[in-house]
């Protein structure tokens, strides 16, 4: 295994054994469910928007290690961006996870979020790794309807 590969397994690791934000947000403005039926996980996201920036997320939930890091991370990423930043963000986690070609411009740095770049190997994966993903779509949109990956 290369170096890379290895430190990657140990962020996801380290998030998925410590996730950061993992609490309810008191004065959340937003929320949604997401939900995994195939393999059982379940997220909840916690918004709280001034504006149009994301102030303060977080969540809770339970689910694999990948699910629960990419929520860890998600929350670490996004606080203090606007929505049209997590979007963007949004569409380049996407493309990284189901292996499909960056913008030749490259697109938005993605950080930390690089520690999924082998999620795409796996496909039954990917919707783990982008569960809290489509949930924090919901929970900007409002949505009452339970986020989900299939």
């Amino acid at each position: 295994m290369s170096d890379l590969n290895s430190l990657y397994q140990e962020v996801i690791l380290d998030h998925s054994k410590r996730p950061r934000n993992f609490h309810a947000i008191e004065n959340a403005d937003h929320r949604a469910n997401g939900s995994n039926p195939l393999c059982g996980d379940k997220v909840i996201i916690y918004l709280h928007l001034v504006g149009d920036r994301i102030e303060d997320i977080s969540f809770q939930g339970s689910g694999c290690a990948i699910s629960t890091a990419s929520a860890s991370i998600l929350t670490e990423t996004l606080k203090g961006k606007t929505r049209k930043e997590a979007q963007v963000l949004f569409e380049a986690f996407h493309k990284l996870v189901t292996g499909q070609p960056m913008d030749s411009a490259g697109g938005p740095p993605l950080g930390k979020l690089a520690v999924f770049s082998g999620v795409s190997e796996f496909p039954v994966r990917v919707k783990c790794a982008s569960l809290a993903w489509h949930t924090l779509r919901s929970a900007l949109d409002n949505s009452a309807a339970v986020a989900s990956t299939e």
